[in-house]
C-alpha cells in the first residue's frame, strides 16, 4: 500500500484516513482499551506494520484535538494472505461513534485487499457487539460460523462473518 497514494478525506468525522505509522501507536494501543477489542498492545501493532501484507489504517484529525492533542480517532488492522482479507481490528473512539468512521475505515480496508488480490474478507466479531453486527451487514457480510469463547474478558463467543470481494487489477 503506498502511503503518499491513500489519503481518504472523511469530513463528517473531521479526519482522513491514511496509513497507519509508528507514531499512531499510543493512540491505536488506548483506543483498543478502551472499545474491548482482542488485546495486541504496542509491540504486536509495531510488529505488523513492517509486514508487506498487513493492512494498517489510521483515521486522523488533521489538525489534532485542541482540548486533548489526540490525533487519532480510529484505526483498522487487517492482513492479505493466499487471496483472503482477514480483518482482525476496527476501533473508533467511543465519542466519535455513529459519524462513518468505522465503515470508511473498513470500506478502505476492503478495497486495499481487492486491489492486492484478495476475493474474500473474513472478520470475527463478538456475539453481542449489535452495533459492529449491524455495520459489518450493511457492507455484505454474511454469518458463516462461530467460534466458542473466542473473546476474553469478557468469555464470549464469535461470530465468523465473509464477504467476497472483486479484486482489482
Amino acid at each position: 500500500m503506498s502511503r503518499a497514494r491513500l489519503k481518504l478525506e472523511l469530513e463528517g468525522a473531521g479526519c482522513v484516513i491514511v496509513p497507519m505509522c509508528e507514531h499512531d501507536l499510543l493512540e491505536v494501543v488506548e483506543i483498543e482499551e478502551s472499545t474491548g477489542l482482542s488485546q495486541w498492545g504496542w509491540e504486536a501493532y509495531r510488529a505488523e506494520l513492517s509486514k508487506p501484507e498487513a493492512v494498517m489504517l489510521a483515521a486522523r484529525r488533521e489538525p489534532p484535538d485542541p482540548s486533548t492533542g489526540r490525533r487519532l480517532v480510529g484505526f483498522a488492522a487487517a492482513r492479505v494472505s493466499a487471496e483472503e482479507l482477514h480483518i482482525n481490528n476496527i476501533g473508533v473512539r467511543a465519542e466519535l461513534r455513529r459519524l462513518g468512521v468505522g465503515r470508511a475505515l473498513l470500506g478502505t480496508c476492503l478495497d486495499l485487499g481487492a486491489h492486492c488480490g484478495a476475493r474474500l474478507a473474513v472478520l470475527e466479531v463478538r456475539a453481542s457487539n449489535a452495533a459492529a453486527l449491524g455495520l459489518y451487514e450493511r457492507l455484505g457480510f454474511k454469518i458463516v460460523g462461530e467460534r466458542r469463547k473466542y473473546y476474553k474478558g469478557p468469555v464470549e463467543d464469535a461470530l465468523i462473518m465473509t464477504r467476497p470481494l472483486v479484486p482489482k487489477a
